[in-house]
């Protein structure tokens, strides 16, 4: 897939600025202006502009942006206390999102949740939302994004869910690769049974990563 070149509004820019004072905010004393400046509009080139995300991209790159200083952020800490998973998928859009809003709702604040695509999509699967929604998890605000070198450093295991040769390769990480069927195209049933499948695979691992329910 290949992605045409990002072209912001006069009003998507300012909005943009004022994400980067947010974000200056945010991790003040933690990196400088200039490091947060260079991983924005990195974002902003990661993000494929498409034309039902264009009143929302600056929020877009806004929570990539942050997601990636925070992994950062954890790479640099001498005292991380909770494990990091990261989820990818090929379009991230289907299975890693399950995946990561079952580990989110099920884990709570103890554990770090990042999810990724080889080859993002254009949007969050629409059956893969109403399957969550049935089970009171709400993943329609989440979009498909890229992994990110940083993201995939930071996270203690890495869950592959069919993005093959694409996946990243760190020494020293806890690989898991995960056999499930892509939702993409799929009756509502068939993602229902999808979705249990993966609540089980993220029950079994929350075992493994001494994870209490919340």
């Amino acid at each position: 897939m290949s992605e045409r070149p990002l072209e912001l509004t006069t009003e998507q820019r300012l909005l943009i600025s004022q994400v980067a004072a947010r974000l200056r905010h945010e991790f003040a004393g933690r990196f400088n202006a200039e490091t947060i400046e260079r991983y924005l509009t990195d974002s902003q080139q990661r993000v494929v502009q498409r034309a039902q995300f264009a009143t929302w991209m600056p929020l877009l790159v806004e929570r990539f942006t942050r997601e990636r200083l925070k992994a950062l952020a954890r790479l640099q800490a001498d005292d991380v206390e909770t494990p990091a998973v990261l989820f990818l998928c090929v379009h991230n859009a289907g299975r890693s999102q399950m995946a990561a809003g079952w580990l989110r709702h099920l884990a709570g604040a103890g554990v770090e949740v990042f999810s990724g695509g080889s080859d993002p999509g254009e949007a969050t699967n629409a059956a893969a939302i109403e399957a969550m929604a049935e089970v009171g998890i709400d993943i329609a605000s989440e979009y498909p994004k890229p992994w990110t070198d940083e993201i995939a450093r930071a996270a203690d295991v890495i869950v592959s869910m069919g993005c093959g040769d694409a996946c990243p390769i760190f020494p020293g990480k806890r690989y898991e690769d995960w056999e499930l069927d892509d939702p993409s195209g799929q009756p509502i049933e068939v993602v229902r049974e999808i979705r249990d499948d993966i609540r089980t695979r993220v029950e079994a691992l929350m075992v493994s990563l001494q994870l209490a329910p919340v």
